[in-house]
Parts: C-alpha cells; sequence; structure tokens
C-alpha cells in the first residue's frame, strides 16, 4: 500500500475494519447458536451471514482494485457499503424463498419457529380428541353420563373413564364474580353442565346483595358464596374464588362473568387443553370470526388492537389477542403458585394475568367464541382506564425485560438487547446533532459524518430485530402445571 496515498490508505483500512468487525459478530453468534445446540438457526440470519460473506469478498476486491487505479473516495466507498448490505438482504430472502424446496425434515429445522407450527399441529388434533371427550355441544349424545365428558389432569386417556377407571377424575370450578348483575346471575347458573364439580360466587360487596340473592334462590348444591367484606374489583374477586378453588383441591379453574355475555356451554372448549396437558391457561378470542369482527365499532377494533399490541410486548405473549377478554380457564396448581398480592384487582387485571403467567413460562392458547352483548350495564370508562392501562403495561415491559434477560437468564437475545439500543440511541442524538450543526451552519455533513451516523443505526436496528426475533419465539415451549404443587401453601 506504499503507493496509495494516506487518504486512500484510511479509506481501505475503515472498509477492512468495518466489514471485518460485522463478519466477526455474525461468525461469532453463529458458533454460540451451534455450541449451545439450539435446536433451530433462524434462516434468515443464515442468509444474512452468508450474503455478508459474498458482499465482503466483492466489496474487497472492488475497494482495492480502485484503490490501485486511484479512484478511490468515500462516496465510491459508501455505493460499496449499499451493495453489501443489499447482497445479505437478497441472500436472506433466497433462502427464505428455498425453503419451500427443501425435504420436510430440512424445512422443520431451518423454518424461523423450530418446527413449532408442525407440533401445533399436533397438539391440535390431540386436544381435539380431548374435546370430544369432555363433550362439545352436538359432538357427543345428550346421554353421555358426566364422567365420560370428563378428561384426566394428567393427560390419561379418555376411554379409561368410561370405562371406571380407577384414576381420579378432574375437578372442574367455575369462578363467578359477583357484582351489580342481579339479573342475569341465575340463568347463567342455570346453564352451567354437569362436568362441574364446583361453582364459586363472590359477591364482592354488591350493593344488589347478589350472593343473598344466590343463596336464597339457587338450589345447585355445587353452588357456593364467598364474600368480600369490602369491594376488591374483579380481579380481587376472582382471585378470592381461585384461592378457594385450589384449597378444595379442584384441577381446573375457569372464570365466568355474572352478566350473561360469557356462554356456559363453552366451557369444555376451555379446558379441554388444560386437562389434556397441551395449555396451562386459556383464554377467549372474540375477533377470530371475520363476521364478528366486520361489524364491530371502529372505534373498538382500533382500541382493542392497540391494547392487544401492548399487552404482547409487556406479557411476550405475541400470538395471543384480545387480551382484555375475562373468559379464562386456568390450572389449579399455576392459580395456587401465584403472586396474589402483586396482581392487579381491577380492569387490568386479565392484562396482569397474562403478565405474571407469563413470566412462569406458561403456556397460554386462545379459544374462539362469539361476542355477545346483551342488556347489561358496563361500568369500565375508558378515559379512566386508559392512563391505567398505558402505565401498567409499560411498568410489565420493563420488568419482564429485566427478570428474563439479565435476571433469571443472560443469553445471545440480551447482548443483542444492549447493543441494538446503544447503537440506535448513538446513531439518532449523533445524527441529529450534526444534521442540526450542519443547517445552521449552511454546510453540508461530509460523508464520513453521514456513514458515522447511518452505520450504527442499521446495525442497531438489525440487533433490536434479532431480539424481536428471539423474543417471539421463547414463550411456552411446554406446560409447566405438572411441576407445580397443587397445594397453595407449597412454593
Amino acid at each position: 500500500m506504499d503507493r496509495l496515498s494516506q487518504k486512500t490508505q484510511l479509506q481501505v483500512l475503515a472498509f477492512i475494519g468495518v466489514g471485518g468487525a460485522q463478519l466477526l459478530v455474525d461468525a461469532a453468534v453463529f458458533h454460540v447458536l451451534v455450541q449451545w445446540s439450539v435446536p433451530t438457526v433462524p434462516a434468515n440470519f443464515i442468509g444474512r451471514l452468508s450474503g455478508a460473506c459474498v458482499g465482503f469478498v466483492l466489496n474487497a476486491t472492488m475497494t482495492f482494485r480502485s484503490a490501485m487505479q486511484g479512484r478511490m473516495s468515500w462516496q465510491a466507498l459508501r455505493r460499496f457499503w449499499v451493495f453489501w448490505l443489499a447482497m445479505s438482504v437478497i441472500s436472506s430472502a433466497l433462502v427464505r424463498s428455498g425453503q419451500a424446496l427443501l425435504p420436510a425434515d430440512l424445512q422443520s429445522f431451518w423454518s424461523p419457529d423450530g418446527g413449532q407450527a408442525r407440533r401445533g399441529s399436533d397438539a391440535r388434533r390431540l386436544q381435539l380428541h380431548h374435546l370430544a371427550a369432555v363433550g362439545l355441544p352436538n359432538m357427543t349424545s345428550e346421554s353421555t353420563a358426566p364422567s365420560a365428558r370428563i378428561a384426566f389432569i394428567h393427560g390419561g386417556d379418555s376411554s379409561e373413564a368410561t370405562a371406571g377407571s380407577s384414576a381420579q377424575q378432574a375437578r372442574i370450578a367455575v369462578v363467578i364474580p359477583s357484582y351489580k348483575v342481579t339479573r342475569h346471575i341465575m340463568e347463567v347458573l342455570a346453564r352451567i353442565g354437569p362436568e362441574v364439580s364446583a361453582i364459586y360466587v363472590v359477591d364482592d360487596c354488591c350493593p344488589d346483595q347478589s350472593g343473598a340473592l344466590v343463596e336464597r334462590e339457587c338450589k345447585d348444591p355445587r353452588v357456593k358464596v364467598l364474600r368480600n367484606p369490602v369491594n376488591l374489583g374483579v380481579g380481587g374477586a376472582v382471585m378470592t374464588g381461585y384461592r378457594a378453588a385450589a384449597a378444595d383441591g379442584c384441577d381446573c379453574i375457569v372464570k365466568i362473568d355474572g352478566d350473561g355475555q360469557m356462554s356456559p356451554e363453552l366451557l369444555p372448549r376451555f379446558v379441554a387443553p388444560i386437562l389434556s396437558g397441551t395449555a396451562d391457561y386459556t383464554k377467549g378470542n372474540r375477533f377470530y370470526h371475520i363476521e364478528d369482527v366486520v361489524t364491530m365499532p371502529r372505534v373498538r377494533l382500533f382500541g382493542n388492537a392497540v391494547l392487544s399490541f401492548m399487552n404482547k410486548m409487556s406479557s411476550g405473549y405475541w400470538r395471543v389477542f384480545d387480551p382484555t377478554n375475562g373468559y379464562t380457564a386456568i390450572s389449579a396448581p399455576l392459580a395456587a403458585s401465584l403472586p396474589y398480592e402483586k396482581i392487579s384487582n381491577r380492569y387490568f387485571f386479565e392484562s396482569d394475568m397474562l403478565f405474571r403467567v407469563g413470566l412462569m413460562q406458561a403456556v397460554v392458547e386462545d379459544i374462539p367464541m362469539r361476542a355477545v352483548y346483551g342488556d347489561e350495564q358496563s361500568n369500565l370508562k375508558i378515559s379512566r382506564i386508559l392512563p391505567q392501562f398505558l402505565k401498567g403495561h409499560l411498568r410489565n415491559l420493563m420488568k419482564r425485560i429485566g427478570y428474563e434477560y439479565f435476571l433469571r437468564d443472560f443469553s445471545v437475545a440480551s447482548i443483542e438487547l444492549v447493543l441494538g439500543l446503544a447503537l440506535t440511541l448513538f446513531a439518532l442524538l449523533f445524527g441529529t446533532t450534526e444534521w442540526w450543526k450542519s443547517v445552521m451552519s449552511h454546510t453540508p455533513a461530509s460523508s464520513g459524518t453521514v456513514m458515522l451516523a447511518a452505520l450504527p443505526l442499521i446495525l442497531g436496528v438489525q440487533f433490536l430485530l434479532s431480539f424481536l426475533s428471539y423474543d417471539i419465539r421463547a414463550r411456552g415451549q411446554s406446560v409447566i402445571s405438572k411441576r407445580l404443587p397443587k397445594n397453595p401453601e407449597v412454593r
């Protein structure tokens, strides 16, 4: 390089330094993925790495050729970098497209979700098998015995139930928070099927004395009225029922509102994944059926979309929608292990529950259901609860990131998050400052200044996207209920 000027040498060294650094980072991450026996190497990462290698070789050749011919400039170097980035993107897209041509086994290995979609299909077939066992409407005859409609909590074959197996049958409990629902609660109780072993009506200091109404008019021996001395909100009432059901030895607990919006006939759909061992927590999704979605008010659709996205970030359940849906079911061991004193008592309860079960790495599954609206009166005021939801989701997001990526674990994703935030913040601050100086001085920024702001921004965004991809795939791989104690006193 003696024939080259000092400026040209600096340009060549800058290209080699930046390019070599990116290749080293990509190669190091790939080595860690292989050494740690990660079951899936993301296809886009393989494509980016191969594209970066090819682009680096081609650009290095063009760089040295231009330098030796005396045509080297910062502008040419910038074009080389753009070409290098384009090669990475194009090769990543080609690898993604080529997956469809691979055999099924290789597709499951190189797919971004590590074959989760295929395993999810198998789990769905297992769930449908158990749905038939617990007795969905129009799927079994009306004369089917209640014992044949209940699956076992440990995933035993349903045929053993009808044969009178000695294995313990699952006890299903229903918790109904009761506050100003005297017009509907008796009808709701009458519609609960025989597969339920216990019903807990929680009078949350109701001014209409709904608990007394149930005690006076309901003759169902399964019904037990619980009373909160003060109004604790929907969350406080549900947790009162959770404690009682777990203490009574129930295996699965379903929460149904007393206003008639939630059909008790759908209860088998919610308990089936839990009893079959494919989920720890299930919740309703009113946005599954397109026919219902198109008839909803636009304001409701927009609000639920915003709340769902905030909940995805704060809970880590990126494939769960309709987070404010109160029709839920939970395994008793998971319910007994919850930190009740830390869970929100009011309207943020359902969203906070997803955050809490997410910290325990529970498997959550959406259950399609129809939206039902009657003459019930809602106590929900959007203007009052929206600031609470924003504050709650932001707090839970910070806690989840700290707990999962720095306190309980430290992985490649933790490094990607730190580097991504640092590089992006530096690029924005530096770029904004230099742009303002350029505007005030009426002097265009140099190519080096532009690259010093653009390159960290590109790398930072790549690191953040890689972290986001990891976070989406990381949640809920296997049920935890079988590994938790049923006794609420044992943690």
